[in-house]
């Protein structure tokens, strides 16, 4: 954060534990609220899942983890706590019926150090955190240790629940580091726990492709910075916030390197047996493994501000699921629901259906084609006595390929047969042709029959408006019709 005064809406330099959920301006209409902070925190609805659905939240997770790195079997039941960790020597963490032993005599002492992580002991330590940064400056942090007598002191009083006055001058900085360390190699497990060990193997691992596709011995930052927020985001809650508050205490430390001579580097080696190893190892035990994990976390105190923020897809598939009407469960769906909104249209792949449903389709479109007309046919049925009611009615009676409701279906006519192409065929019309074409034309619409039929189809209608209207006038268009129907007589005769 940039030094100088805080603005309308920041937060001070001194509350850095507020710092990420504070928005910088707000528009709000209520002038009485705008000078007022507005807490925002943008992982709401991921920690809204993970409390109300916690299965679903780890399902979610784990499936991008595994989107990133590579797990066997035996691996992922790890990192989901099936399995035990078993290292290559042999070692490995206590077994269960010791672990509980050892945390039931500590339950009984209630004591903070060398007992399973909780809230209370959380708030007991950050008292040190927090005194240490305000002494940053001090040259050998956490590499010199401090008196044993004062450190005992310090660690009885802790324990005990009383209240310490570390600005008192009675203890110095580097025993208050010291302490700290001490606090965290005690711990029944190490700070990322043991069943994300694995994991952490495989992200110092991850590293960037040449454009051929080849493997390089570059790492990957992004995809690193990635996995670890994931793989945060599955911790346990006490893990997760002292993790939190002890990365940000290193990163402010490696800051002032060139007054502590403390860099990410030597702060790693510090804190990386406390931090990723696993508990009753010893250096060769691990063997190669140890520049990974040392590698790691210097990574991890360089880029401690991105880690504890969820990645921007996991905040997506967590407000889609309480407001949204599709579960996302990867990256990849977002990106591909990302990308059809950015498009105007979509491709929609071909269906293919076969005749069951072909056959079924038309039916229930037949079925509702039926419906449709058997209401229109009542609704034109209820109208009053008109010409536009007779009308219509002509017009349901006149399509004979359409089913009118209330009708029995007319029959199908019968095709005419095909004229004979033979010989005798050609000669019976050359001797016979003036007979039957005098027969054909007497029994077979001619053109002029055809518009006389349509001119009394016609004249009807025109009565039937008129007389409908007024019955004692005649119209001048009934007029008129009626002289071109004389002229029409008279040219026929």
């Amino acid at each position: 954060m940039a030094a100088g005064a805080p603005g309308e809406g920041e937060v001070p330099a001194g509350d850095s534990s507020r710092s990420d959920a504070i928005c910088s301006f707000v528009i709000c209409n209520n002038s009485s609220l705008r000078g007022q902070p507005i807490i925002f925190n943008p992982d709401f609805f991921v920690e809204k899942l993970r409390h109300e659905k916690p299965e679903v939240f780890t399902e979610l997770v784990v499936s991008n983890i595994t989107r990133l790195i590579d797990l066997p079997g035996t691996e992922l039941a790890q990192l989901m706590g099936e399995a035990d960790l078993k290292l290559p020597g042999g070692a490995g963490p206590a077994t269960g019926f010791f672990r509980s032993l050892m945390t039931l005599k500590r339950k009984e002492k209630g004591v903070v150090f060398g007992s399973p992580l909780t809230e209370e002991g959380i708030a007991q330590i950050y008292q040190l955190i927090e005194y240490l940064h305000k002494n940053l400056r001090v040259e050998g942090l956490f590499r010199v240790p401090g008196n044993s007598v004062r450190q005992q002191i310090l660690r009885d009083a802790l324990n005990n629940g009383t209240d310490i006055d570390l600005e008192s001058g009675e203890f110095h900085s580097n025993d208050v580091a010291t302490l700290l360390k001490i606090f965290l190699g005690e711990l029944p497990e190490p700070l990322l726990t043991h069943k994300h060990f694995n994991a952490h193997l495989k992200i110092a691992d991850l590293m960037q492709f040449d454009d051929k596709g080849n493997k390089t011995n570059i790492p990957d930052k992004e995809r690193q910075i990635e996995a670890l927020q994931l793989l945060f985001l599955i911790l346990p809650p006490p893990n997760r916030n002292l993790l939190k508050l002890l990365l940000d205490l290193l990163y402010q430390t490696a800051k002032k390197q060139d007054k502590n001579k403390m860099s990410a580097h030597n702060l790693a080696l510090m804190f990386a047996p406390h931090v990723l190893w696993p508990k009753n190892v010893t250096a060769n035990d691990l063997q190669e493994n140890i520049t990974k994990l040392n590698n790691g976390m210097a990574f991890m105190i360089k880029h401690s501000q991105k880690l504890f923020k969820a990645p921007a897809y996991i905040r997506e598939c967590a407000r889609l699921h309480y407001l949204g009407s599709r579960n996302q469960v990867s990256k990849d769906d977002l990106d591909l629901t990302a990308s059809c909104h950015a498009k105007s249209f979509q491709l929609a792949k071909p269906k293919k259906w076969d005749q069951t449903d072909s056959c079924s389709q038309q039916e229930e479109t037949q079925q509702r084609t039926e419906e449709a007309l058997r209401e229109l046919f009542q609704h034109v049925h209820n109208m009053p006595e008109s010409a536009k009611k007779k009308q219509l009615i002509r017009q349901f009676h006149k399509h004979s390929l359409t089913q009118t409701p209330g009708r029995e279906p007319s029959t199908p006519r019968v095709q005419k047969r095909a004229r004979s192409r033979s010989f005798s065929g050609l000669i019976k019309r050359k001797v016979l042709g003036s007979q039957m074409m005098t027969e054909k034309r007497n029994k077979s619409p001619t053109p002029e029959s055809v518009a006389m039929s349509e001119l009394k189809r016609t004249s009807k209608e025109n009565m039937n408006l008129s007389y409908s209207g007024s019955p004692a006038v005649m119209t001048p268009t009934r007029l008129k019709w009626s002289e071109g129907k004389k002229e029409r007589r008279k040219g026929f005769l």
